[in-house]
């Protein structure tokens, strides 16, 4: 008796397992930006008849018409129409009869998911196979799709609208490296010089005129040119890009701005990215905005940052699927530029002391946020014997969770992996108590705290002779050497959009750890240290000062 009802459970949990597995629900959209939500919708994953299915939230909910099949995906929306305006294409399905050219389910109780609290449930015959619900499996946010993915739930913030690219590696790549301010406007030149058909050109900020005036000469050769710039940068476009843009459009270069309007929110935050695609065999990838400060001319001062001219048609062919994804978007729009106010050039001068280098037969493997941003907790996880990490700046995720970048090199330390980092002290990243010295001090007590193989510096800027730190870089075992747009903060990684490479190749390792090195040795100690050597002398005069009055004390 108790073999075969033992057999029988052992049967329904196999038919269960099987049914559960065979259809699921894999994404969803409770809370998009369209009035009343009327966007609303989600997809089913799976394969064979949905004869039987059921869709519920507990209060209303639909099945499929008979003989309805699917192999694949189904996504089924509240209006087939206002799914249509958001996303461009029809849905399969619809739950409200607003298109002709969307199929209806049977409803029953009219499905509505509600914003912050809810449930989705998947019945087969009455038997529920799946339930997911928020804000207890996800967490609600306006705009994100929830999506399913190797057995989790959001893997990460997806809103809509953003690309879904996966990693990719490329092999046998030949790059040339460069830095700011030494050597990124003679690559910049070489690289626009050597164009012959097209320039794809994606970047947050566009002000340099040398940089435009390159562009436009190409153009006059026949080069087709499209640009696409971010449309609200913080601080809003300058006089001085707007002078850029004005230049480049009045002599036929096509440019245009991502930026959300009421009702059509940007799928990206801010779209950071700072690359070029050209001829669809190289890709120009860089840490720096066009600008004065990024692309210097030869000898001017400004930031440090790092760069790469990649030599792969493949890997091309990767980055203009990005850009042709992004520059096709709801959000983009042609735009024309005003006036003739050009930027000025610093007259601090810098020594070149890092040109270009050229490497062969290196691995490159794209880093895009924020789709494959999580490439670089990989990266110094993999890490064995040392990291080097240079940045503009690190802010923790929140006031009790250390930046997940940090926290994993701290890791990486707690292993025995020697961890430097080294920040930016400019003014407006060590102004603040919670800036680029406070991080420097936590990090080196966690070090001392924990006696770790972990030191963090300000960088001396004076003696380093660049205007500030603004490059988004990372060296793992001298070796491979992440080059990128991507900011160490909670918003970069997960709502920009963000271009970058990992490069695995001993002598572009060497390359970069020697810039490092040069940033690194004459760099501060953490400048809140002076803190600590004031409150030291204090209490030294003021032992002084006691010993004296004892003394004479003991005199008379």
């Amino acid at each position: 008796m108790f073999m075969r009802r033992f057999l029988v459970v052992l049967i329904f949990l196999s038919c269960t397992m099987h049914v559960g597995a065979a259809v699921q629900i894999t994404e969803f959209c409770s809370d998009p930006y369209q009035y009343e939500d009327a966007d609303e919708y989600l997809a089913l994953t799976g394969t064979g008849s949905l004869d039987g299915y059921t869709v519920s939230d507990g209060n209303g909910g639909f099945r499929f018409p008979p003989g309805t099949k699917m192999n694949g995906s189904l996504t089924i929306a509240r209006s087939g129409t206002a799914f249509e305006q958001t996303h461009g294409k029809y849905p399969d399905f619809e739950w409200l009869d607003s298109s002709p050219q969307v199929r209806n389910v049977i409803p029953g109780d009219t499905l509505r998911m509600a914003n912050t609290k809810d449930n989705l449930m998947l019945y087969q015959n009455g038997l529920l196979v799946q339930k997911v619900g928020w804000p207890d499996d996800v967490k609600p946010r306006e705009g994100q799709v929830h999506y399913l993915e190797n057995n989790t739930w959001d893997i990460r913030p997806l809103m809509i609208g953003q690309s879904r690219f996966s990693p990719a590696v490329f092999r046998n790549v030949s790059v040339t490296t460069f830095v700011s301010p030494d050597s990124s406007s003679d690559m910049f030149s070489y690289a626009v010089n050597k164009s012959s058909e097209e320039i794809l050109l994606n970047v947050y900020e566009f002000s340099n005129p040398l940089m435009a005036e390159l562009l436009i000469a190409a153009r006059e050769r026949n080069v087709f040119i499209n640009i696409v710039l971010e449309g609200g940068p913080v601080g809003g476009i300058t006089p001085e890009e707007n002078g850029a843009i004005r230049k480049m459009t009045d002599r036929g270069i096509p440019v245009s701005i991502m930026m959300s309007r009421t009702g059509n929110p940007a799928p990206y935050r801010y779209d950071h990215a700072k690359y070029m695609v050209i001829d669809r065999r190289a890709t120009f990838i860089t840490s720096e905005n066009f600008k004065y400060s990024g692309f210097p001319p030869e000898g001017i001062n400004g930031n440090r940052g790092w760069g790469v001219y990649l030599e792969d048609p493949g890997l091309a062919e990767y980055f203009q699927t990005i850009y042709a994804t992004d520059s096709h978007g709801k959000s983009i729009s042609s735009y024309q530029g005003s006036g003739w106010i050009l930027e000025n050039v610093s007259g601090v001068k810098h020594s070149v002391e890092f040109p270009p280098a050229f490497f062969e037969g290196a691995t490159v493997s794209p880093v895009i946020a924020p789709d494959t941003s999580n490439q670089i907790t990989s990266l110094i996880n993999s890490a064995e014997r040392s990291i080097e990490i240079e940045q503009a700046y690190i802010t923790n995720d929140t006031n009790s969770r250390l930046n997940t970048y940090l926290s994993a090199a701290i890791n990486a330390s707690r292993r025995g992996v020697h961890v430097r980092v080294l920040l930016d002290s400019y003014w407006f990243n060590t102004e603040d108590e919670k800036d680029n010295d406070e991080m420097v001090n936590t990090i080196n007590r966690i070090s001392a705290s924990e006696h770790l193989p972990l030191e963090a510096r300000c960088a001396d800027l004076n003696l380093i002779g660049v205007d500030k730190i603004h490059n988004k870089g990372v060296i793992v075992d001298d070796q491979r050497v992440l080059v990128s747009s991507i900011n160490w903060n909670s918003v970069s990684p997960n709502f920009n959009r963000e271009a970058g490479v990992i490069i695995d190749h001993p002598g572009v390792g060497r390359y970069f750890l020697a810039v490092f090195e040069d940033d690194w040795k004459p760099s501060a100690k953490p400048l809140g240290a002076t803190t600590n050597y004031l409150k030291i002398g204090i209490i030294a005069i003021v032992l002084v000062l006691l010993l004296f009055v004892y003394y004479r004390r003991r005199k008379v």
